[in-house]
């Protein structure tokens, strides 16, 4: 066993410690094994959540959250206790790890409008990875220690920016050339139906995933998932894989033990 991945989650999919210590377990499997893995994570449900107890309104976007400076400061307030906490689950399961936000390791640039249904939405303080010094990974690793990343972001004027999980994913992913990116979501993988697991869909390339966001199977906040698959894809990452991380087996150790979960995307 042996080889660079890196994990991807979020609230949906992982959340509270039973889950996180799942999850490190597995980790810790991964490295004893001879693997190096860097995660990432989100807190979607935990910022809506936070924003709605402050009388907030959340928002989304094709997707994406709608942000404005006041949300930003909830987002990272949030990310930064999550982060805090997986970190700690993973040093309880013997694991060095360090946490730290994404402008540690990438420039973003604020993301421009999107249109919907002909008419262009600004998404505020949203920023989308446009570079990445892997150098501070690369360091960390070789020194024996686990990353553990949030998506809050700094454009190049050092403004603060909020950058889904999902795209920070995928910036780190093709600045480190890693094996496989895997993204742990809250879904068996793609489905042809959404109310039918069994539809699942076990490899495809990127081309049928275009196919599938043309003809409206994949929609929604799936649409950012896929997107940053292919970008992580065509800057070179070996593969990216979707599984669900309520699963009970060990879905992502099994993955690199040749079992297989969830679904493949490749170029």
């Amino acid at each position: 066993m042996d080889g660079l991945y890196l994990l991807k989650f979020g609230g949906n999919a992982i959340r509270g410690r039973d889950d996180m210590m799942r999850l490190s377990k597995e980790v810790a499997e991964l490295i004893a094994g001879g693997c190096r893995v860097i995660l990432v994570h989100g807190g979607g449900p935990e910022i809506s959540e936070e924003m709605e107890r402050r009388g907030m309104t959340p928002r989304k976007v094709a997707g994406v959250r709608v942000t404005d400076a006041e949300s930003l400061e909830v987002a990272e307030i949030v990310l930064r206790r999550i982060n805090s906490e997986v970190v700690e689950c993973l040093r309880d399961c013997g694991v060095t790890a360090v946490g730290y936000p994404g402008y540690f390791c990438t420039v973003c640039a604020k993301k421009p409008p999107v249109k919907v249904d002909g008419e262009e939405v600004d998404l505020g303080l949203v920023g989308e990875v446009s570079g990445t010094d892997p150098s501070s990974i690369m360091d960390l690793l070789e020194s024996g220690i686990t990353p553990v990343v949030y998506p809050i972001g700094k454009d190049a004027e050092g403004r603060m920016l909020n950058v889904n999980a999902d795209t920070m994913a995928a910036g780190i992913s093709a600045g480190v050339g890693c094996d496989e990116m895997i993204t742990i979501t809250d879904v068996p993988g793609i489905l042809l139906d959404v109310n039918d697991p069994s539809s699942k869909v076990d490899e495809l390339s990127l081309a049928r995933v275009d196919e599938l966001i043309a003809d409206g199977t994949i929609s929604g906040g799936m649409i950012p998932k896929v997107e940053a698959c292919r970008k992580a894809l065509e800057a070179g990452a070996g593969a990216v894989r979707m599984v669900n991380g309520k699963d009970q087996r060990n879905i992502v150790s099994d993955i690199i033990r040749g079992v297989h979960h969830g679904t493949l995307i490749t170029r």
